[in-house]
């Protein structure tokens, strides 16, 4: 057994034979590249080999005064030929080697040169291919037993280089001491080392194809140091015990466009902080006990998470990955994640994850360049550099990036239980002069500015992600006018299940910026998504990206003294969640955050407990759990026979509208006053006579505002109006949203 292994590769001191007699496997020239650590095929001369009639065994051991290799408890000595290499003859079968140095130090191993190939053919057959949809069960660091011995299996995908060595806190980060195997035609590498196991930091060193040296942490690496630390850590995936059976067999139902999706968008880093402990980010277990009750009691239905996948800088928000298969070390290990994900579930809350396949960072231990080529990336900038980002961009094009891709989007779903991805900056896939000038692109084949081989690449993401769940979403966040989107593969969609609607989003908070008095020039920015609103299957995103970079926060953009600021949000949120369309919120927003958000610390839960801002977290509540429980508000969601215009008078800037669900659901009628002013005796328009209870009325003081509404609801007279053959009068309180709903007597 080991005492310790040395502590630096030391010299060997040695001379250059000792033996005086070469095996007919092993050449001077072969012993000269081992010792410069730049052999291409160390399995061909390391190991056990049969020279003439005897088998010997080679080992290159820097370091080491002594090597002996020990069968059934019997050692033979192994003879030094030339600086770190030993070899001679030894007997038998299976061996350990014993490495003796000058402090009186030892260490006992299998000899990793000794086991045979991991890596099946079926495995190469499906890499070639590009069909391999469960990549990171071949490549990565798997804990494993191998030939009956426990280590971990190392593998990785580096057609180009001329070597790589794994090298870690196990070898003294000396890429000489396990360069690996490689197997097949694919420009896959695999070694097998025994006694390494959970834990142990990790990183590949490759000879390129340019000749130069590089570190590479492992691109389907299941766990990562704390940034800025680089390595990868070996992390055991397996074997996890998850007890979601039920959420899993019935979550079909929640991404279905007939439900009510309500998502609560969070960046975990700034959600809360633990402030008795220097300021850290709440960890997995945490966040698993203290947001999935705070969602929960919120009546969100989903968790978005901003990318979790490793990436080096804080900024970046998670939206510059490195290790797309490591969740973040920020929060804690892989496992803990997963009890993220299973107490969300317990809870009945869907976990979505934001998914960056669009473009990679350019950190030196990253994607790029990764064997001395443009692997992942194109080799033209034109290509293959984001100017927005400072990124590459992934050669969607070539077989074995995307089929990295798509495995990486089935690993989430398989390995972690997600409930679906929302995939970052789809337009910048799709368009090959997104963000260019003229001059600074290439077009496609036939001379157009559509990317071809994105839009292939996330049709067979879509198709991968549904053949394998079909009960789970994929979201596309793409701002373009583009076709399809979510609208099925096979019909000629790109296969989302839903698409952000960015341009509904846009205009509305053009609107709503405004001062009341000028508003009733721009009705139109209120009711022209209904023009479009049904050609997809659209989520109303109310996102991070509207509360950074000098936008301010959701509260500030809002005009008018500090009441109608309030007032003017809370009809918007009114309006938001009973318009069409699927609902996203970030965090902050449903207690109206007075400022911007801030990735460095935490969300102002101070402001949160002051009544006004109490006042709308009371009611996003209330719109989640009233979206939730009121079918006509959420089945027909993707469906133009689920609305209706009422009211739209631009002088009085106010809108109504109807929301119908199935047969036999109660309809809704939805008031909204976009101006300070008081409109009594206001009548409007209603589908059936009966009474219509005021299901919501975003002026209660329950949420901050005056108690003007209408004693809980309204009787419908047989009085024509807005089209309808019955009408009510109301009660429609200044800057507010006003629900009815038509009482069905039981």
């Amino acid at each position: 057994m080991a005492k310790s292994r040395p502590e630096t590769p030391g010299k060997s001191g040695g001379a250059a034979k000792s033996s005086g007699e070469f095996p007919d496997f092993l050449t001077q020239s072969d012993v000269e590249a081992l010792n410069a650590g730049r052999h291409a095929a160390p399995f061909d001369v390391l190991g056990p080999h049969k020279s003439g009639t005897r088998r010997w065994i080679a080992t290159f051991q820097p370091g080491a005064v002594e090597v002996v290799a020990c069968v059934d408890g019997k050692e033979t000595a192994l003879p030094r030929l030339s600086g770190d290499v030993f070899a001679g003859p030894v007997p038998g079968k299976a061996y350990t080697l014993t490495m003796r140095y000058a402090d009186g130090a030892d260490y006992s191993t299998p000899d990793p040169y000794g086991f045979g190939p991991v890596l099946s053919d079926f495995d190469q057959y499906l890499m070639g291919e590009g069909t391999h949809r469960e990549l990171w069960r071949a490549l990565g660091a798997h804990v494993r037993e191998h030939e009956g011995v426990q280590g971990t299996h190392f593998a990785v995908w580096a057609p180009n280089a001329q070597r790589v060595s794994v090298v870690g806190d196990f070898n003294m980060w000396d890429g000489r001491r396990h360069p690996m195997r490689r197997v097949g035609a694919t420009g896959s590498w695999e070694v097998f080392l025994p006694g390494v196991g959970e834990g142990a930091l990790y990183k590949y060193e490759i000879l390129g194809a340019d000749g130069g040296l590089r570190l590479k942490a492992d691109p389907v690496g299941f766990g990562s140091q704390h940034p800025p630390e680089k390595a990868s850590i070996v992390r055991d995936i397996s074997g996890f015990g998850w007890k979601d059976t039920n959420w899993m067999k019935a979550r079909a139902d929640r991404a279905d466009r007939k439900a009510a999706i309500s998502i609560y968008e969070v960046h975990l880093g700034s959600w809360r902080r633990r402030w008795d402990e220097e300021g850290r980010p709440l960890s997995y277990k945490e966040l698993a006990k203290d947001l999935v009750s705070y969602v929960k009691h919120m009546g969100f239905t989903h968790i978005e998470l901003l990318p979790v996948s490793e990436f080096p800088f804080d900024g970046s928000w998670g939206y510059q990955p490195v290790g797309l298969f490591a969740p973040t070390i920020r929060f804690g290990p892989p496992h803990e994640f997963r009890d993220f994900v299973e107490a969300a579930h317990e809870a009945d809350i869907g976990v979505l994850l934001d998914w960056v396949p669009g473009h990679f960072p350019t950190d030196d231990h990253g994607l790029a360049q990764f064997d001395g080529t443009a692997l992942y990336e194109h080799a033209d900038p034109r290509e293959g550099f984001h100017q927005d980002w400072n990124t590459l961009i992934y050669n969607y094009g070539r077989t074995e990036v995307k089929n990295y891709l798509v495995s990486n989007a089935l690993y989430w779903m398989e390995e972690y239980h997600l409930d679906g991805l929302r995939v970052d900056a789809v337009a910048s896939m799709l368009y090959r002069d997104y963000s260019r000038a003229e001059g600074q692109w290439i077009p496609n084949k036939d001379g157009g500015r559509e990317n071809y081989e994105a839009i292939d690449f996330l049709k067979e993401m879509n198709i991968a992600v549904y053949g394998a769940h079909p009960d789970a979403m994929t979201v596309a966040e793409e701002s373009t006018s583009f076709p399809g989107v979510s609208q099925p593969a096979h019909t000629g969609g790109l296969g989302f299940g839903y698409k952000w609607n960015m341009g509904w989003m846009n205009d509305t908070l053009s609107y709503i910026e405004r001062d009341p008095i000028h508003r009733k020039y721009h009705q139109g920015d209120m009711t022209f998504g209904i023009h479009y609103a049904f050609s997809e299957n659209f989520i109303l995103p109310i996102s991070h990206d509207e509360v950074v970079h000098g936008k301010g926060s959701m509260l500030a953009k809002m005009p008018g003294n500090e009441a109608e600021k309030f007032a003017n949000l809370r009809a918007y949120y009114g309006f938001m969640w009973t318009h069409p369309g699927k609902k996203l919120l970030f965090m902050g927003c449903e207690f109206a955050q007075p400022e911007e958000w801030n990735h460095a610390g935490e969300l102002n839960w101070h402001a949160a407990g002051q009544p006004a801002h109490a006042g709308v977290q009371n009611l996003v509540r209330d719109l989640n759990y009233l979206y939730r429980d009121t079918p006509a508000l959420h089945v027909k969601d993707c469906l133009p026979d689920g609305f209706a215009w009422l009211n739209g008078d631009a002088d009085q800037s106010t809108l109504g509208f109807i929301r119908y669900g199935e047969k036999g659901d109660a309809p809704v009628v939805v008031m909204c006053n976009f101006t300070p002013v008081l409109r009594e005796g206001f009548r409007i328009g209603v589908p059936e006579m009966g009474h219509w209870e005021e299901v919501l009325n975003t002026d209660s003081e329950l949420y901050g505002g005056g108690n003007r509404g209408n004693l809980g609801g309204l009787t419908a007279e047989k009085i024509a109006c807005d089209g309808q053959e019955a009408s009510v009068q109301m009660t429609l309180a200044p800057l507010a949203t006003v629900v009815l709903r038509l009482r069905k007597d039981t």
